[in-house]
């Protein structure tokens, strides 16, 4: 830490900096404190106890060198008194050994290829154990590993914040009392545990993608997480296609991240892209994934494959004018027989208006209003703008993008939803 005996005390230090540490290391430290207690709801607790630890002592001491080591030793010492408080304090101290005193804060793989000595990798398998529901499964990862709040994962998931929040504290209720193990699992019960665990990853690397909420459009953190989770458990499981499918996918939209925001950090949109700036070795990685999925693959391909398919063909375009819609379009509908969404129909509309045309597209949008998931989403009344605007129904496409800024939680996405809206004349219609 920082000598700061000869400043004065500054009860002045900002509150929301501190709270903008803790969001950012909150994962790792219900993890590495979850492998003290096994119990995630109780880790969660310490890892806030950490937090006002954090907000007492910073604004008179300062902001530490490494505020995540400061705030994981602060947690990791409140795991360790409660341990110590058990009357099984002995036989834990003598299993945790010296990993209770302190953890690095990246741990690389072992070299045995079945093992994981990752706590985040153990938090993602408990969260997703099948004692719990799916929704329940998402939810409460997207909350411990991700670092959500309520809100945004209800945004993410389209379901009320009430019931994410009533997911999550029975999530939690559950585990602790059916005593699920904090690990991750072997064999059957990992293959089984699989589809839940993929299926969190891309949830919150599509948080860190385009945040459903505050004044980031990016989240590059989520991103990161979602990103080195994927890479373990392809290096893992070598021969499960769908994960080298969301490692593709993954892979490939990162790439785009650095031409995805403007100077001032305004999102830029795909069609305004600068291609120069998306990520060569990235793109390389995504192609490289995406073959050894199709290497594996025995039963067609998967969600995650056909994904990372469109994203391809994004990636494979020297411009946004030479992109081969009618193989988007193609492989959304593909995409839609494999895992059905209103969401995929939604993109498959997109495709269809640019490989077939805006007046084709406009009856697949109004079919989809009336969908319950997509009500207040405001991705369907922004996408249905561009195709009126496109149409040259001016007008209506100006209400479009006025309405989409007002569905919408993420300040720069509602500023880039006004400004399209203020672009639009209505003497063009």
């Amino acid at each position: 830490m920082k000598d700061h005996s000869s400043e004065p005390p500054r009860p002045d230090a900002p509150r929301g900096a501190i709270e903008t540490v803790f969001r950012m290391e909150s994962p790792r430290l219900i993890a590495g404190v979850a492998r003290i207690v096994r119990d995630v709801g109780i880790a969660e607790e310490l890892a806030q106890d950490a937090l006002v630890a954090a907000l007492e002592q910073w604004p008179l001491d300062g902001v530490p060198d490494n505020p995540g080591a400061w705030l994981m030793t602060t947690a990791k010492r409140r795991a360790i008194d409660l341990v110590r408080r058990r009357e099984r304090y002995e036989r834990k101290l003598q299993e945790m050994g010296r990993d209770l005193e302190a953890a690095p804060p990246h741990v690389q793989g072992p070299a045995d290829p079945d093992d994981i000595d990752d706590d985040l990798l153990r938090l993602v398998f408990t969260a997703c154990h099948p004692v719990l529901s799916a929704e329940a499964r998402v939810a409460l990862t997207l909350r411990l590993l991700g670092g959500l709040t309520t809100p945004e994962i209800a945004r993410a998931m389209l379901v009320p914040e009430a019931t994410v929040a009533q997911r999550i504290v029975r999530a939690k209720r559950t585990l602790a009392a059916k005593g699920v193990p904090f690990e991750v699992p072997y064999g059957a019960e990992r293959e089984a545990r699989l589809g839940s665990v993929l299926e969190v990853i891309y949830l919150i690397f599509n948080e860190g993608y385009a945040a459903t909420a505050g004044d980031d459009w990016l989240r590059p953190s989520l991103c990161e997480d979602a990103l080195r989770l994927v890479r373990v458990l392809a290096a893992l499981m070598p021969r499960e296609p769908e994960v080298h499918g969301l490692a593709a996918l993954l892979e490939l939209q990162t790439s785009r991240s650095a031409a995805r925001t403007g100077p001032k950090g305004e999102p830029v949109l795909l069609a305004d892209q600068d291609r120069r700036h998306w990520n060569r070795p990235l793109i390389r990685r995504g192609f490289a994934a995406l073959a050894r999925a199709r290497a594996v693959s025995t039963g067609g391909p998967g969600a995650y494959e056909l994904q990372a398919a469109i994203a391809a063909c994004h990636a494979n375009a020297v411009s946004y004018e030479d992109t081969d819609w009618p193989q988007i379009a193609a492989l959304y509908e593909l995409l839609a027989a494999r895992a059905p969404s209103p969401v995929v129909e939604l993109n498959r509309a997109v495709a269809v208006s640019m490989a077939e045309g805006p007046a084709q597209a406009l009856p697949l949008l109004d079919a989809l209003a009336s969908e319950p998931a997509l009500k207040g989403y405001h991705l369907l009344p922004s996408v249905r703008g561009d195709v009126l605007l496109r149409l040259g129904r001016v007008a209506e496409a100006r209400e479009e993008f006025e309405r989409a800024a007002g569905l919408t939680r993420n300040g720069r996405e509602r500023e880039l939803l006004l400004g399209r809206a203020e672009s639009c004349s209505p003497s063009g219609d």
